[in-house]
């Protein structure tokens, strides 16, 4: 995957040819603290997950798993969904994506729209989430008709190597005296492949895992989440700890606190961005001033038009939510898990 500079012309083959990772939006002067935002909405499919998407066909394709005219099947809460939908329209391949009842109608018209079945599963696991439910669809499904592939993206090494070969490298070029790295925890693809190559190369960074709270991921309890993207009812396989320094949980309401706050500034992102920059807030307010940080955001705000920024759906799920300030903010450490 190339990664080009903003002032170049580029020429594009297919929806994931290109991959924009030189974009970041200095957070210091919204936040009184020195903190680098990476911007994956820009990429082709308007998230991060074109990349694991683009890995995980990829490698079907080069195993021969993969040709003119094969099913694909995923479980997905969205932005994943969307990447696939649109490599499959180019491909030739057709598309089912199996979802849940959190992924908000934008998304599902989006899929749709890109020429993909999408199955919403309303029955939630036994952990009260609906990863369980999607994947026990999934299995069923490949069951009933063999010829349907299941990329499995929970547990598929091309997930997490997409990030080991592009995300991670392009963060050190930019930032080589990269202090903290924080990323959210989802599939942990993201997380699992920067936090590999920084400490393959020996990298002194702290990869910090920011979480939802409600998320079981790392040995957290079963909660309600109702905001998708970041945190899992069950583990995902490729999680790896041991690159993980630190794990952060943020609560919903500040997720939606922190995602206002930001658009009140021109920046519209998403509910997973909200998460992220929340948990590197707090955790960077008991470092020195001017530590070396850069945190991944994995999309942009329009998707969440229907949740995080509808005043009558935050009434109606947390009530007064209040504000985010991070000027009069009190200084409160950040939510750790126990480790280990």
């Amino acid at each position: 995957m190339a990664s080009h500079g903003p002032s170049e012309t580029i020429r594009v083959g297919a929806p994931h040819d290109v991959v924009f990772d030189q974009v970041f939006v200095d957070l210091s002067p919204m936040l009184g603290q020195a903190l680098s935002l990476k911007c994956e909405g820009f990429n082709f499919a308007g998230s991060v997950k074109v990349k694991a998407a683009a890995g995980m066909v990829r490698a079907a394709e080069e195993a021969g798993r993969l040709h003119p005219g094969s099913t694909i099947i995923e479980s997905s809460s969205g932005s994943l969904g969307i990447a696939l939908a649109s490599i499959a329209a180019h491909s030739g391949y057709r598309f089912v994506c199996v979802t849940d009842v959190r992924c908000n109608e934008r998304n599902i018209l989006l899929m749709e729209s890109l020429g993909a079945e999408v199955v919403v599963i309303s029955e939630p696991d036994e952990n009260g989430g609906f990863l369980g439910s999607r994947i026990r669809h999934v299995k069923e499904a490949c069951a009933a008709d063999p010829s349907l592939l299941w990329l499995n993206q929970y547990a598929n090494e091309g997930n997490w190597r997409a990030h080991y070969q592009a995300t991670a490298p392009s963060i050190v070029r930019s930032f080589p005296d990269l202090e903290f790295l924080f990323v959210g925890a989802g599939t942990t693809g993201t997380l699992t492949g920067c936090g590999r190559f920084l400490k393959e190369i020996g990298h002194p960074a702290k990869v910090v895992a920011v979480d939802a709270v409600g998320s079981i991921t790392f040995g957290g309890p079963s909660g309600r989440r109702l905001i998708p993207g970041l945190g899992s009812s069950h583990r995902p396989d490729i999680v790896d700890e041991s690159v993980v320094d630190e794990v952060v949980l943020v609560e919903e309401i500040d997720t939606i606190r922190t995602c206002r706050y930001l658009a009140g500034r021109g920046f519209l992102f998403g509910g997973s961005t909200g998460t992220v920059v929340s948990g590197a807030f707090r955790r960077l307010r008991e470092e020195r001033p001017g530590a070396c940080a850069v945190a991944i955001s994995p999309d942009f705000g329009e998707r969440y038009l229907d949740t995080v920024y509808s005043d009558h759906w935050v009434r109606e799920h947390f009530g007064d939510i209040g504000r985010f300030d991070p000027f009069e903010e009190p200084i409160t450490p950040a939510v750790e898990l126990a480790r280990g």
